[in-house]
């Protein structure tokens, strides 16, 4: 992966992180209830691991289905593809703002 790569990469990685976060404190709801939403759908975690999330470290994509249905979300949300947290469709935007290995949903 080129160094652009990584960095678009690293990025969006981020912006997950802070949707996360964002998304949760929105609902009002405490890194506790979340974890107990979470387990409630059988995905068990702990407050350390989801604060470990919300801070970039140890985000797992495989976690993004139960997170956006706990939080009342899209995935599409959370990585930041749309503004809006229910919203499935990417919102439309110019191809360079995705990175060349994105599709332009303007192009399709």
């Amino acid at each position: 992966m080129s160094a652009t790569g990584r960095e678009r990469a690293r990025e969006r990685h981020w912006i997950c992180a802070r949707r996360l976060r964002e998304r949760r404190r929105q609902l009002g709801l405490t890194q506790v209830d979340l974890v107990r939403r979470l387990d409630r759908r059988g995905a068990r975690t702990t407050n350390r691991v989801l604060s470990e999330m919300e801070n970039g470290r140890g985000l797992d994509l495989g976690w993004l289905p139960e997170l956006a249905i706990a939080l009342e979300c899209t995935v599409t949300y959370l990585v930041g593809l749309t503004a809006d947290p229910t919203r499935w469709e990417p919102d439309p935007r110019p191809s360079w703002v995705l990175g060349p290995d994105v599709p332009d949903v303007n192009q399709l």
